[in-house]
């Protein structure tokens, strides 16, 4: 998986399509990321010692990582991450 946790990236599938935002967490073994402010639901708590008021909270749910794309920082657009190679033609 090339996404990394900080990476920016842009949302290419979903309700949340369009949306270019920061990755929060990076979820390697189930191929998934978790994107700030992308697939947030609400979730219902009963009180308890850590949240003794309960409620409603709203929490970001991960999204596959085939629904995301790297965007460039410099160019403002969006790339494929690949592998570079050296002078001899090896990947680094």
């Amino acid at each position: 998986m090339k996404i990394k946790k900080g990476d920016k990236v842009k949302v290419i599938a979903g309700d949340d399509k369009g949306v270019v935002a920061e990755v929060v967490a990076a979820l390697p073994r189930s191929n998934r990321v978790i994107v700030e402010g992308v697939n947030v639901v609400k979730k219902h708590e009963k009180p308890s010692n850590a949240n003794p008021d309960g409620g409603i909270i709203n929490k970001e749910l991960p999204i596959s990582v085939s629904n995301v794309k790297l965007v460039d920082d410099k160019k403002k657009k969006t790339a494929k991450k690949s592998a570079k190679k050296n002078v001899k033609g090896a990947k680094k």
